[in-house]
């Protein structure tokens, strides 16, 4: 019995034996079936992208031509970057730009085998396959080679709904293949790097070198490299300037990898760990040095394409073929200005704040607008609203209608600096921020008030006019001209004498101005704004004489050159050259023939008086508040109601143009602070101060004036000239309260002072 139960076991064992090893080999034989189908339906699909069924692949001749869009650049004329015009902010660089360090953190981070495959590694898609999708580890990491990731930057990748992730990585296989046999590897790196996104709307090593260090890719330290190289896995998480923490702790896992590959010692690794993240951000576009300037040069640089094109059949794109423009800003003059500005706005901001409150000018302004028919309750209710203020770019809560008043009310300014003999533009500020207020008011129209004194001025001159001549300083009502009755800023006339020509125009009196704008004749003054290239006015009215004309900065700027530049007016330019990614000129500015406006002469007699006019009379603040030094000449203007703010002021080889004021006239101050002596002379005076401190720019730009003795004898006859005998006791024994009696008279009677200095 036993013995028959052990052969019975016996061959039950034998039985489940054969079972098991005919079930094995079956579940092989599927297996291997499974794989046969497996490699013939991806053969198959291997092939069907392949042939373009998925859409065509590009083809040598294509793969051959790559080039990365790339932005165009702004340099001043000492070659500092101040702008740029892209589709996408890239720009590219060449292999000797790249240090070996960044390299070598690429390829231990991204792609340690990237010098063994031939663009894809069976390696990478094992580690993935087993490590990823069997084992569900997300540490093991992604199996696409640098050549891959570069050919998804290039061509992106296709929306197949479920096939999308199969077909875009058998699209990238072929190309990445195809393209290691035209490129070498160094060749297919520097693709790579100059094409990579790191967030922001940066493209390529060089722009975002620039973006989060403020250098240039050769001037990276390896911790500096680590951090951007460590960017590559998730631009925003790992971003320096937005989450300093990750990217800290991101960096330092590539300087792990890099050891780990013996691209650096222990040592190294630990001591590089230690140093802190030290980020120097510059966004060039929302910090722009010069937003108004770039913007003008880019509007200039789009014409002269066009002409080249039309010329030459060449079609450049600005945004996208890495052009190079060298312009005529000076960074250090233009740094100056802005600085000046902000300071000063700072000050007289809250000075006007102040004076419009006395006024209820705010409540005034609130009801007009809560009048108006589309006004509603969303107007009046606070939010979050990003506004610009001289502290910088901040969230404030505020309704619409507060953020309306808080531009209205702001003081603004502009600042155009040229070079009189060439045009260069050396400084231009069309306003306080160009991101938020994007409005040029270097371009508006204002009334000049008299800073157009020295146009009808030197019209005389040319007409026959001497410097000596005397003119009327009597009060007069013109029936003709709407009873119109201008007085001299301090209500003074003087009916028993008259006054020098030099002496009116250096004291900017009104009466003297009149009096020889209706002996010279409106005529002969028109002639000479067409001269100067002025808007064409057709009001009959000798309020021109006093500036009631509006012109802007750069139109006036270009007139007060011909003063500086003996009588002779260049066009403004802004552009040096342009060359293209190459370094090869496209466009190189040539000197024009420049007009002649006035005579040498003429524009001597009109300096020297408006010497006088900075040392004696208007603009004496520029010497005893800013101790300013230089042979300086130039001319204050202050429109009716303080609206409009002027001063102007040049050299030989400098002529710089101020204005201040609102957005609107009806906001202004209510006292002599909004006078152009005290609003838009002190920019010019701390801009000056500051080029007097700088030896390049003091004897590059604050040259002294080469005026024959002659002219300085013309005008140092009397400044008055009595009429009769009444007039000479009246001059010598007037009482000293005779201009203040006669002010609080004038006020009485509520009498404007019209273009008052």
């Amino acid at each position: 019995m036993k013995i028959f139960e052990e052969k019975k076991e016996r061959v039950n064992l034998t039985f489940m034996t054969n079972k098991k090893l005919k079930y094995f080999k079956k579940t092989i034989k599927y297996i291997l079936m499974l794989l046969a189908s497996g490699i013939f339906f991806s053969g198959i699909f291997f092939f069907l992208v392949y042939a373009g069924i998925f859409g065509p692949l590009p083809n040598e001749e294509v793969l051959k031509s790559i080039k990365n869009e790339e932005a165009s650049l702004v340099y001043s004329s000492d070659e500092i970057l101040i702008g740029k015009y892209f589709a996408e902010n890239r720009t590219n660089i060449n292999w000797e730009a790249i240090p070996n360090h960044l390299i070598n953190a690429l390829i231990a981070t991204e792609d340690k085998r990237f010098f063994e495959h031939k663009g894809y590694d069976t390696q990478s898609y094992l580690r993935v396959f087993i490590k990823s999708i069997l084992l569900r580890d997300s540490s093991g990491g992604g199996g696409s080679t640098i050549t891959q990731q570069l050919i998804k930057n290039l061509f992106g990748r296709n929306n197949f709904a479920f096939l999308s992730l199969p077909v875009n990585k058998v699209k990238e296989i072929i190309i990445a293949a195809r393209m290691e046999a035209i490129y070498s590897k160094e060749e297919l790196l520097l693709l790579y790097l100059n094409s990579v996104p790191f967030g922001e709307n940066v493209y390529g090593i060089e722009s975002a070198a620039h973006r989060y260090f403020n250098k240039a890719t050769h001037e990276l330290q390896i911790e500096e490299s680590a951090v951007l190289v460590g960017m590559l896995k998730a631009n925003t998480f790992y971003n320096p300037r937005l989450h300093p923490e990750n990217s800290l702790e991101r960096r330092n896992t590539v300087l792990n990898l890099m050891g780990n590959e013996e691209y650096l010692t222990i040592n190294q690794v630990d001591s590089l760990k230690k140093i802190p993240l030290k980020v120097h951000y510059d966004n060039v576009e929302e910090n722009a040095p010069a937003g108004y300037f770039v913007y003008q040069v880019k509007k200039k640089t789009l014409d002269i394409l066009e002409s080249i094109k039309v010329k030459t059949g060449k079609d450049y794109n600005l945004e996208k073929d890495g052009l190079k423009i060298y312009t005529t800003l000076d960074i250090n003059v233009q740094k100056l200005a802005k600085e000046a500005v902000k300071k000063h706005l700072i000050v007289m901001q809250k000075l006007l704040d102040k004076e419009l409150e006395n006024q209820n000018v705010k409540k005034k302004w609130l009801r007009n607008q809560l009048k108006k028919a589309n006004a509603s309750s969303e107007d009046i209710e606070k939010r979050a609203v990003e506004i610009f203020d001289w502290e910088g770019t901040e969230t404030k809560n505020m309704s619409k209608l507060d953020s309306l008043w808080h531009y209205y009310k702001m003081l603004n300014a502009a600042v155009l600096i040229t070079n009189p003999k060439n045009g260069a533009v050396l400084t231009y500020i069309g306003g306080n921020n160009f991101q938020k207020l994007p409005f040029d008011m270097v371009l508006s129209h204002r009334q000049i008030a008299s800073a157009f004194k020295p146009i009808l001025y030197a019209t005389a001159l040319e007409s026959g006019f001497k410097a000596d001549t005397y003119l009327q300083n009597e009060e007069k009502e013109y029936p003709e001209y709407e009873n119109w009755k201008p007085q001299n800023f301090d209500y003074q006339s003087t009916p028993d004498s008259t006054v020098a020509f030099w002496y009116a125009l250096a004291n900017s009196m009104n009466l003297p101005t009149v009096d020889l704008y209706f002996k010279v004749g409106r005529e002969q003054l028109i002639n000479t704004c067409n001269k100067l290239d002025f808007p064409h006015f057709k009001k009959d009215a000798p309020s021109i004489a006093l500036g009631s004309l509006d012109l802007s900065l750069s139109e006036i700027v270009k007139a007060y050159s011909t003063f500086a530049n003996d009588g002779k007016m260049n066009d403004l330019v802004m552009i040096s050259k342009i060359t293209d990614a190459k370094g090869n000129i496209v466009y190189k500015n040539k000197t024009t023939e420049v007009q002649s406006i006035f005579s040498k002469q003429t524009s001597e007699t009109i300096t020297a008086i408006l010497q006088k006019a900075i040392n004696e009379g208007t603009g004496t603040k520029i010497r005893n508040q800013f101790g300013i030094q230089s042979d300086l000449a130039g001319k204050t203007g202050t429109a009716q109601n303080y609206s409009n703010a002027w001063f102007m002021a040049y050299t030989p080889n400098l002529v710089i143009g101020t204005w201040v004021g609102a957005s609107s006239p009806n906001v202004h101050f209510y006292s002599g602070r909004g006078s152009g002596a005290s609003l838009a002379l002190p920019i010019t005076g701390a801009i000056l101060k500051g080029m007097e401190g700088n030896s390049r720019l003091r004897n590059t730009y604050l040259t002294s004036f080469e005026i024959t003795e002659s002219t300085y004898v013309s005008i140092t006859c009397e400044p008055y000239r009595e009429v009769g005998v009444s007039g000479f006791f009246n001059r010598f024994f007037k009482k000293k309260d005779t201009i203040e009696r006669n002010i609080r008279k004038a006020k009485r009677k509520k009498k404007k002072r019209f273009f008052i200095f």
